[in-house]
Formats: C-alpha cells, structure tokens, sequence
C-alpha cells in the first residue's frame, strides 16, 4: 500500500528501477511421504527440474497443514508426514513444458501456478519512478 488509503495495486511500484522478465512460478505442496516411482516426490522433482534446466526450485518443509480432505498433517519436527512446498520458477513456457512432462507424477498432489515478474536487482536502469 502507499499510505494513500489504496487498494495494494501500486504494491512495489519502486521494482520498476531495475530490469526484469515475465515468468512463471509452480507452487507443489505435497507430504514427506510421497513418492513417485518408489523415489521421494520431493527429490525427484527437484532433480528433474534440474535436468531440464529450469531456472531453480526450493523446497520449503511445513511444520503443519491440511488439505482438501480435511486431513491434518502434523507431527514431529521432519515427521514424515509434515507438508512441503516445491517451488519452481523459470520462463512460462519452458515451466509449462516441465509440469506437462511431469504430469503423472503431480497427479494428486496440489499445484498452483501464478504469473510472476523476475528482477535483475544487480543492475539498476535509474531513479525510482
């Protein structure tokens, strides 16, 4: 917001000093406990991201959470049953080819996927707007 009483659509209007590119962000919330081919989910998808030469992903471990079902999932510090968070992000149409290409091993596990802009914070173009 910018004290003005707004909306929060000028949100970050001051990233516009530096460069940036459209992008995409898959956000993949699944267990500990999943797997894939009898390989952890989370693993493989971390490394096939990798081999397609996606930009990056990380992966943020949840402490409690529940889904549709309804289910809690909660435990012990890295139980094996605690939610977690794959992020990844790259150009929209090489993330779009990823999540296609990986199709079968996403299903039944949530997935959202947002439009996103990437700043080059490195090189700023000028003064603030």
């Amino acid at each position: 917001m910018n004290g003005t009483g707004g909306t929060g659509d000028d949100v970050g209007e001051g990233h516009r000093r530096y460069p940036s590119r459209p992008a995409r962000k898959a956000t993949i919330v699944c267990s500990v406990r999943d797997h894939a081919h009898h390989r952890s989910l989370v693993v493989d998808l971390v490394q096939r991201a990798r081999r397609a030469g996606l930009a990056g992903a990380t992966v943020f471990a949840g402490l409690e959470g529940y889904g549709t079902p309804g289910v809690l999932h909660a435990g012990r510090l890295l139980s094996e049953d605690n939610p977690v968070s794959i992020v990844v992000v790259d150009d929209p149409g090489r993330l779009d080819a990823f999540l296609e290409d990986n199709r079968e091993r996403l299903a039944g596990v949530f997935v959202t996927v947002e439009d996103v802009e990437v700043l080059d914070l490195s090189r700023p173009t000028g003064g603030w707007r």
